[in-house]
C-alpha cells in the first residue's frame, strides 16, 4: 500500500475546499509508484476534511482515505501530525507528502519516529528494488539520486514535479480513526490563527497563471506600486524575492523560492530579482520568462526567455500605460 499525506484547502474552521493542488500532484505522482507496486493507493487527511475531498481523491485513483480526528488534531502540529499519519501507516510500503513546508515537517518527524530516512524534493522514481529516487538538492540546481532501503520510505514531493492529473477513478472508502497523541507531541502546535489585515489576493500566487515579481530593485516598502498595478492589469498575481520578505517590505506569503512558493505560471515577469539560485529554485518550472533588470549579465537575465535592460522603476510604468491606453 502506497500512502499519501494529503493537505487540505482551508486547512482549518471551514467544510468547504478540497485538496490543495501541491497534494493533488503528489498523490498523481504517487499513483505511479503504487502501479509498479501492484497495490492499492491510500490517503491520510489530518484535522479538517473539506465536503467532497473523498470523492476528489477517489478520482485520483484514492482507494481509501483515513481522517485522523480528536481535539489534539484540530489544529496543526508538526509531531501530533505526524503521529496520526504513523497510526495510518502501519501496512505502508511508502508514505508520501507534498514538499509544502507542512509536508516536509510532518514527513521529517514521522521519518524520525521509524528512524528511517527521509528524502525531500523528489521529482522521479526508477523501477526496480531498493527505491531509489531522483531528488532536487542545492536549490533545485543539482539532481541527486538516493537510495531508500528501509520501509515504508518516507519522502516528499517537489512542487509541480508532475501534472495535477486524474486517474482511474475509483469509490474511495472513508475511514475515520483517532490516534493517541502524547503531551509531548503537542508542544509545538497552532493556538490561533489570524487573518493579515491586508489584501490576500496572492495567496493564489501557486495557481496563478502570470506572476510578476519584483526584488530589492524596488528600492524600498513603497516601490512596488507599478509591479502590483502590472499583476492587476494582467489578471496575475505579484510575487517577491526573499530579501524583499527579509527587510520587511511584503509579507512572507508572496516570496518565490526555495523557502517561499514554487510557481509554474505560463509567464513570469521578474523585475529588479537578480535570480540567486534560492529564488530560481522556485520559479525555474515558468513556461516563459520576461526579465526586468539593469544589469545584462544578472543570472535572472541570462536564464530568461525574453530581457528588458533598463530600470523597473521606468519599464514597469510604461508597460502599464500602453496596456492601460490599449484597453481604453
Amino acid at each position: 500500500m502506497i500512502l499519501v499525506f494529503v493537505e487540505t484547502d482551508p486547512a482549518v474552521g471551514s467544510n468547504t475546499g478540497g485538496a490543495t493542488e501541491v497534494s493533488r500532484e503528489t498523490v498523481t505522482f504517487a499513483r505511479t509508484l503504487a502501479e509498479r507496486a501492484g497495490g492499492p493507493l491510500h490517503a491520510v487527511i489530518v484535522g479538517n476534511r473539506p465536503d467532497g475531498v473523498v470523492d476528489e481523491l477517489g478520482s485520483y485513483g484514492v482507494t481509501e482515505v483515513h481522517h485522523a480526528v480528536g481535539d489534539a488534531l484540530s489544529s496543526y502540529g508538526g509531531a501530533a501530525w505526524a503521529a496520526a499519519v504513523q497510526a495510518a501507516a502501519t501496512d505502508a510500503d511508502a508514505v508520501l507528502a507534498p514538499g509544502t513546508p507542512r509536508g516536509m515537517e510532518v514527513a521529517a518527524h514521522l521519518a524520525a519516529r521509524l528512524s528511517v530516512a527521509m528524502a525531500a524534493n523528489v521529482v522521479g522514481i526508477e523501477d526496480g528494488e531498493p527505491l531509489r529516487v531522483t531528488r532536487q538538492v542545492v536549490g533545485g540546481s543539482v539532481l541527486e539520486e538516493m537510495v531508500l532501503p528501509e520501509r515504508p520510505a518516507v519522502l516528499t514531493v517537489a512542487g509541480h514535479a508532475v501534472v495535477d492529473e486524474p486517474g482511474v477513478p475509483a469509490t474511495a472508502t472513508l475511514r475515520e480513526f483517532s490516534p493517541e497523541i502524547a503531551e509531548a507531541d503537542l508542544l509545538a502546535r497552532v493556538v490561533s490563527v489570524e487573518a493579515a489585515a491586508e489584501d490576500l489576493s496572492s495567496a493564489a500566487l501557486t495557481s496563478a497563471r502570470v506572476v510578476v515579481g519584483a526584488g530589492r530593485g524596488a528600492g524600498s516598502a513603497d516601490g512596488f506600486d507599478a509591479t502590483a498595478e502590472l499583476a492587476e492589469l494582467l489578471g496575475g498575481a505579484l510575487g517577491v524575492s526573499r530579501v524583499v520578505t527579509s527587510l520587511g517590505w511584503r509579507p512572507h506569503h508572496e516570496q518565490i523560492g526555495q523557502t517561499g512558493s514554487r510557481i509554474s505560471p505560463d509567464v513570469y515577469i521578474p523585475c529588479g530579482i537578480s535570480g540567486a539560485i534560492q529564488h530560481w529554485a522556485g520559479c525555474a518550472s515558468s513556461k516563459t520568462i520576461v526579465a526586468i533588470n539593469t544589469d545584462e549579465n544578472a543570472p535572472m537575465v541570462t536564464k530568461a526567455n525574453y530581457a528588458v535592460i533598463g530600470d523597473m522603476h521606468e519599464v514597469v510604468p510604461a508597460i502599464n500605460a500602453e496596456l492601460r491606453r490599449r484597453r481604453g
